[in-house]
């Protein structure tokens, strides 16, 4: 009963870039620059700095570079460090409808696996990327169980190894080996998730390693177990419980998943997005002053409340503050945006935020469904007894409400002034000019210059 797994064996190995649709191609490399700001941005997240001065002592080689930092480590650490780094500020893109953040593990490992290698043409790992986030989120779609570990690791995983094969130029078996290496390596729990802590990105972080090493150990001939999907111990009956695979094979190779990848305009959870949204909406257009509201509620699906219906605590890390709708949604009332500066230990703490927060409460909805994330509704009470309220079917940055382009570099670079090292003054203007044109650039290991520090 191998059939899933050599369904999606088959599409990685048939593509090539020429398969790819225009839409497909600009979208991959929107998300492609994104995942490169985010990474930047990383490098100054709480805990980086002990991932980086642990990591640098597993294992050498000066094969792939840390984005933004400049170091060079073996490639399964780089792409660990990058995937991290990612992750770690809740900003990077997501793909809602598998609840899957794809981009973060599978570009972190392809790019450290092509940097080893010398580089490769720039068509050649979009390929990849569009491939590897066909892959991850086909698993994670076809899941009808709601979140029992956390998806993005225990499906990007494998995402992130079709990706790193198609580079490696795996035969058909040899990819189907790695898949296997890979899920016995596939990990992550909904524990950091539910105590807010770092470990969270980190298993992100573990399975761009993971994806690497079950190439690599494929490559050199040892095999793996094949039947990983729907096997009597597979993916779907061990991870998700309860899974349909007919209607994502249905639009297999027609449908490039990665055009339906969102955005992430605010550095939180993309659950908190849709209340976020209707607030700023709903601020803006009645000119709301944060002393006028008496309350808030969001409406919205059960999955929604899971993630980011926690309560607002008096001390609580950045890790958790960014998966708390009461205290983002005060940022937003309160300023009007959410920012990454908004995370540091003075904003965690402050007195007016967390008295707006105690006004706000996540209430679920009647949606039947166990993943959605949408639609939501917003309502504001007014001190006066007016009312508020906004319905968001659609959240900003999802592929109905797309970020401009404006909007989408200003948060790229936005990103980059935000990381722990200074870049190159230039490096924004060089990474955009770069990406637009990776169907033509020679040698991706050209994105890696910009992205070293000017002391580096």
């Amino acid at each position: 009963m191998t059939q899933a797994v050599e369904r999606l064996t088959a599409h990685v190995m048939a593509t090539d870039f020429e398969n790819l649709s225009p839409e497909a191609v600009i979208a991959t490399k929107t998300f492609c620059l994104d995942t490169l700001g985010v990474s930047v941005a990383g490098t100054s997240a709480p805990h980086a700095d002990e991932m980086r001065i642990t990591a640098a002592g597993w294992g050498d080689g000066q094969e792939a570079t840390a984005l933004g930092m400049g170091n060079r480590l073996n490639a399964p650490t780089a792409a660990m460090i990058n995937a991290f780094h990612a992750h770690s500020l809740e900003f990077d893109c997501v793909h809602e409808l598998a609840v899957v953040h794809p981009l973060t593990t599978i570009q972190s490992a392809a790019l450290a696996y092509a940097e080893r290698g010398g580089g490769v043409a720039g068509r050649d790992l979009l390929t990849a990327l569009a491939l590897g986030v066909d892959v991850a989120t086909s698993i994670g779609m076809a899941s009808q169980s709601s979140l029992r570990f956390f998806r993005p690791a225990t499906a990007g995983i494998f995402g992130a190894t079709a990706a790193v094969g198609k580079l490696a130029r795996l035969s058909e078996s040899q990819l189907m080996d790695a898949l296997g290496l890979a899920y016995a390596q596939a990990a992550g729990t909904m524990q950091s998730h539910v105590e807010g802590g770092p470990a969270l990105a980190l298993q992100m972080a573990f399975a761009a390693a993971a994806a690497i090493r079950a190439v690599d150990l494929a490559q050199a001939g040892f095999p793996g177990p094949h039947d990983i999907l729907e096997g009597p111990f597979g993916y779907f009956p061990l991870y998700e419980g309860t899974w349909e695979l007919e209607p994502v094979w249905a639009e297999l190779g027609d449908l490039w998943r990665i055009t339906q990848v969102s955005h992430k305009p605010f550095p939180s959870g993309r659950a908190t997005h849709g209340g976020l949204d209707g607030i700023l909406q709903l601020r803006q257009a009645h000119a709301l002053s944060p002393d006028a509201v008496e309350h808030v509620t969001l409406l919205a699906p059960s999955l929604i409340h899971e993630l980011v219906g926690r309560p607002l605590q008096v001390v609580m890390s950045a890790n958790y503050a960014r998966l708390c709708f009461q205290f983002v949604g005060a940022l937003a009332l309160a300023n009007g945006d959410v920012r990454i500066d908004d995370f540091t230990d003075g904003g965690l703490t402050d007195a007016h935020i967390h008295e707006l927060a105690r006004r706000i409460e996540v209430v679920i909805d009647d949606n039947p469904d166990p993943n959605a994330l949408a639609p939501q509704t917003v309502v504001i009470r007014l001190r006066d007894g007016g009312e508020h309220r906004i319905d968001v079917p659609h959240t900003l940055g999802s592929p109905e409400r797309p970020l401009t382009r404006a909007q989408h570099l200003e948060k790229f670079r936005r990103c980059l002034q935000s990381g722990a090292a200074e870049l190159p003054s230039d490096a924004a203007d060089r990474l955009i000019a770069l990406v637009d044109n990776l169907d033509t650039l020679d040698n991706t290991n050209e994105l890696i210059i910009p992205l070293c520090p000017v002391t580096a």
